[in-house]
């Protein structure tokens, strides 16, 4: 495992348009070698703003979105089409305006609270085991991802992976049910931190000073989910300057 990279943006509108773009061109750069891709995405205001930005860039039709496969690395266990779940915003912010571009084959959601045969957590996260069984390598558990982005709070957890939580810790298993998480709503679905470890790059998008303390704590090696998680290739702390506070080991930008 290499050492992390951060890499650090003027503020919060910075760090999501050029996410957007580097996104773009690593989906591009890695389509010309093997195909397909699978991508996680993740919630959060600034994550949100980053599909918003790939969907408004005039290269985001340089990817081939037939071939990449979409993931989500945490999902409220709400209901379909509830406003908070990360998948309808997401939808709305790119997968909507991709159209029959991103065929629907591609979208692997975690199943929503109500669906066929899921009454709990436990059973969603189940079903997307199940889900990202089927497109994992033999011998894994999940895809081979290319790309999982990840925002962070200022607790420090990443996906619905909170510090001192049980799930945080979970293993054995891509996927965890995740009950009385501290930031509502209490009844999640999440990755394991297994499962974001095995992704090839690991982007870690955040912005907001009061960030800040998370990102040094993280970055020194605090006992954080944020600080836990990895790529096997590479992992990418993109900040802006005010979660970058000072004193942080950074790469202009």
């Amino acid at each position: 495992m290499t050492a992390p990279q951060v890499v650090v943006h003027p503020d919060a509108a910075a760090v999501a348009e050029v996410t957007a773009a580097r996104l773009i061109v690593t989906l591009v750069d890695r389509q010309s070698l093997h195909a397909p891709l699978h991508v996680v995405l993740t919630g959060g205001t600034v994550g949100i703003a980053v599909l918003a930005a790939v969907n408004s860039s005039p290269a985001r039709n340089a990817v081939d979105w037939s071939e990449v496969h979409l993931w989500w690395g945490d999902e409220r266990f709400l209901p379909v089409g509830h406003a908070d779940r990360n998948e309808t915003q997401a939808r709305a912010a790119l997968l909507d305006g991709l159209g029959m571009a991103l065929p629907a084959g591609n979208v692997h959601p975690v199943p929503a609270a109500g669906s066929a045969g899921v009454t709990t957590a436990e059973d969603a996260a189940a079903a997307y085991a199940i889900e990202l069984a089927a497109y994992a390598p033999p011998g894994t558990a999940g895809p081979a991802f290319d790309v999982v982005l990840l925002g962070m709070g200022p607790d420090g957890h990443v996906a619905s992976l909170f510090p001192g939580h049980p799930a945080a810790t979970a293993s054995g298993a891509p996927t965890v049910a995740v009950h009385d998480a501290p930031k509502p709503p209490p009844e999640r679905v999440s990755l394991t931190g297994e499962a974001i470890c095995a992704a090839d790059t690991v982007w870690i998008v955040v912005a907001g000073a009061e960030k800040a303390p998370a990102v040094a704590a993280a970055l020194s090696g605090a006992e954080l989910p944020a600080a836990h998680v990895h790529g096997r290739g590479s992992t990418l702390w993109l900040v802006d300057a005010a979660a970058a506070g000072p004193g942080t080991g950074t790469s202009p930008a």
